[in-house]
């Protein structure tokens, strides 16, 4: 049983420790604002909620584990909340999101040649 909690915690923490550093990726690579803020706050709380999860298997002591359930629920509940506080808060002070130039030219020439028809 032992094996099978080692295992499990061990392949918990893999993924979560994964899902954060792509996340950090995602800061770096993508475009703007928006997209960089999407990427971290799905990555980020996925990520934390499964390293919690694997510590809450690895842990012995009942008020331990008591915490990390407490902290998991904040995060479940902060994370995402706090993400659609920071895109509102950005819309409304004017920061638009930037678009694909490619398919807004594709978008156009559609309505131009279905008017010239």
């Amino acid at each position: 049983m032992d094996l099978l909690i080692t295992i499990f915690s061990s392949l918990f923490l893999l993924i979560g420790s994964f899902l954060c550093i792509s996340g950090g990726v995602g800061i770096l690579r993508f475009p703007d604002f928006y997209t960089r803020m999407h990427a971290v706050g799905i990555t980020d709380t996925l990520g934390a909620g499964l390293i919690l999860i694997a510590l809450m298997l690895l842990s012995t002591d009942f008020f331990v584990f008591t915490k990390l359930c407490m902290i998991l629920l904040l995060t479940l509940l902060i994370g995402p909340t706090t993400s659609h506080v920071l895109a509102k808060a950005a819309m409304h002070n004017g920061l638009n999101p930037k678009f694909n130039m490619d398919i807004d030219e594709q978008e156009d020439e559609k309505e131009m040649g279905s008017s010239n028809s």
